[in-house]
């Protein structure tokens, strides 16, 4: 019954991690072809925010970024 737990936890984090370098993906390309100069970088830091916060985390790294160019 244990392993299932972990397992079941696993699954969803790596679902949400994809999930989120997906929507990483997108929204940098829909932002360079408006001509707007702010992309996420895809690497570890990325997988583990959108991994453990989902996509309210990949708001919170566009978030951030937009906040440094004010």
């Amino acid at each position: 019954m244990q392993e299932n737990r972990w397992s079941g936890w696993l699954i969803r984090m790596a679902v949400r991690a994809v999930i989120g370098m997906a929507v990483i993906y997108f929204v940098n390309e829909y932002l360079s072809s408006q001509d707007i100069s702010i992309a996420v970088g895809m690497n570890g830091i990325s997988f583990l925010t959108s991994a453990v916060l989902g996509i309210p985390g990949v708001a919170l790294l566009y978030g951030i970024l937009f906040y440094q160019t004010l």
